[in-house]
């Protein structure tokens, strides 16, 4: 199946909203073996709608099997969504009284007023079918399409990326794969790394991937640079059953960690902090970290870890040279620095009461500190029986640097506990 995507809201053309919507469904289509063929964005014009859906459609155009629409399904005027694919269907929009009376039970359900414009909501065209609203009040639409030479669909869905991504997995790639015949299942397994670069990554494997382009029944693998989340390597497979394409994840995720194993901090869904969290609990050591360059960063990345109290005390944002000095006993002089680092780990550490200290002290820019270029990066750790300091220099601009300063020092510190602190 080859798949369109069409963004529609003209706030995507301003560059009010990024349209974050196409991304994601281009990766979660790649990870289900539909191909993404095109995006395009389009603003809130009936006729500009119908005259991208139809190049999209056509013959003469994309010729795609598929079109995924996002946005313009809500209850205002500029709303044109439905309308244009009821014109692109040759058919009319009718009121689908089951979707209205969901739409008015909602309303009733949170106390709220329904404004009669809400019922937009429940136009349909003719022939179309529901994809039913879980959260929010638009619903969703599969509507048929016979007008281009062969049977085409049209989706649409919200532009809410929470009500999209749910109405995509529920309904639209289920539907996208009984279309296109298949029947194999597709799965997928994400190693998250930290610590080189995507073409340093892409040499350090290439003889894995070349056995994967080889073909057969193998796994495809995939890049995806994250930013400051990492680097992620995503395996998929296709087998018969979940427990054949398993087997395959389970084979090939063992083959890449003896090429990368030491740069592989997660699987899937862990981040470094959730993954440094575990560490320590593992462990039974509570954590501290004193931020200057960060001022606040990691400690706000720990506490969205859910359950991170159990290990994380606290922690210190010295960002001024007196904090550093007063509260965390940092030595008179300059504070980007080895000795300023490894002092304010060892100052947190005690002044929380922790088991281990971690603290970040650095120049995000711009311009220079204390005779240090924009980039640097101290980071201490101080734990029973250890203390390190390094001095990293990271790239990007003033936010770019501090974020990557996050998951710099949180790599640091899993790889400090794993190295002195080590599991049976």
């Amino acid at each position: 199946m080859n798949v369109g995507v069409l963004a529609v809201g003209t706030e995507l053309l301003l560059g009010q909203i990024i349209d974050s919507n196409s991304a994601w469904l281009g990766g979660e289509m790649a990870a289900g073996g539909v191909d993404s063929l095109v995006q395009v964005k389009v603003g809130d014009n009936v006729d500009r709608i119908i005259s991208q859906l139809d190049r999209l459609l056509s013959a003469d155009g994309d010729d795609v099997d598929a079109v995924i629409m996002c946005g313009g399904l809500g209850p205002t005027h500029d709303d044109l969504t439905r309308e244009a694919i009821a014109a692109v269907m040759g058919v009319d929009l009718v009121l689908d009284e089951a979707v209205a009376e969901v739409i008015r039970v909602l309303f009733e359900s949170r106390g709220r007023r329904m404004a009669g414009n809400n019922l937009r909501q429940a136009m349909v065209p003719v022939g179309a079918n529901i994809i039913a609203q879980t959260r929010g009040t638009a619903p969703g639409l599969i509507c048929p399409i016979s007008s281009f030479g062969r049977p085409k669909v049209i989706y649409a869905v919200p532009g809410v990326p929470h009500e999209m991504k749910e109405m995509f997995h529920r309904s639209i790639l289920p539907d996208l794969l009984e279309r296109s015949g298949e029947r194999s299942v597709i799965a997928s397994r994400v190693l998250r790394t930290w610590g080189e670069s995507e073409s340093g990554l892409n040499e350090r494997l290439d003889h894995v991937i070349a056995e994967l382009d080889g073909g057969g029944d193998v796994p495809t693998l995939a890049f995806l640079a994250s930013g400051w989340e990492g680097l992620k390597v995503r395996l998929t497979a296709k087998a018969a059953t979940i427990e054949a394409c398993r087997a395959q994840l389970d084979e090939w995720e063992a083959r890449l960690r003896v090429e990368i194993g030491d740069i592989v901090f997660g699987v899937d869904d862990d981040t470094m902090e959730s993954v440094v969290l575990e560490q320590c609990r593992r462990r039974e050591l509570s954590l501290a970290v004193a931020e200057s360059v960060t001022g606040g960063l990691v400690g706000g990345r720990l506490t969205g870890v859910p359950g991170s109290s159990d290990v994380f005390l606290g922690g210190i944002i010295s960002y001024a040279t007196a904090v550093k000095q007063q509260v965390l006993g940092v030595s008179p002089g300059p504070v980007v620095t080895a000795s300023a680092a490894r002092e304010m780990a060892d100052g947190v550490r005690a002044a929380v009461g922790a088991d281990v200290g971690l603290s970040l002290t650095g120049v995000a820019g711009p311009g220079e500190q204390e005779g240090r270029r924009a980039g640097t990066l101290f980071v201490g750790i101080s734990g029973p029986g250890f203390d390190e300091v390094h001095e990293v220099r990271l790239p990007g601009l003033r936010d770019q640097m501090r974020q990557f300063s996050v998951i710099t020092a949180l790599g640091m510190l899993r790889t400090a506990l794993d190295t002195h602190l080590p599991l049976g």
